[in-house]
């Protein structure tokens, strides 16, 4: 199946598109930092969307509501801002079970991800 067709058919994937437009208004960059059609073309929301569901949810719960790893639900995580959440995905939690996938995640989707998150995107 065609990119555009899957996107057509995931309304998800448009959603987490348009909040990637969003983030920089909710996270203090720059207008247009993140919202230009550079950014729009390096985030692909379904990767991503599976990305959360399988690889965070292996041990956040596959619902996110928390494993091995706590609870990443939005009521979770309203006490951090999104840019403390990014760079927790980025580089891990020392000491505990978190990997850092700086390497794996560009900052600019590790944002998507931590907005994501925060608004519940992914449940």
């Amino acid at each position: 199946m065609a990119k555009t067709e899957r996107s057509a058919q995931n309304p998800l994937g448009s959603f987490l598109k348009a909040g990637l437009l969003a983030l920089p208004l909710l996270t203090g960059a720059p207008i247009g930092a993140l919202a230009d059609e550079e950014a729009l073309k390096i985030i692909d929301g379904e990767k991503l969307t599976d990305f959360v569901q399988q690889d965070c949810g292996s041990c956040h719960g596959l619902t996110l509501e928390g494993g091995l790893g706590g609870p990443i639900l939005p009521e979770n995580l309203e006490h951090m801002d999104a840019d403390v959440i990014q760079e927790v995905i980025l580089g891990g939690l020392p000491g505990t079970a978190m990997p850092p996938w700086r390497g794996f995640l560009t900052e600019t989707e590790a944002a998507f991800i931590a907005e994501g998150l925060k608004t519940g995107a992914f449940k």
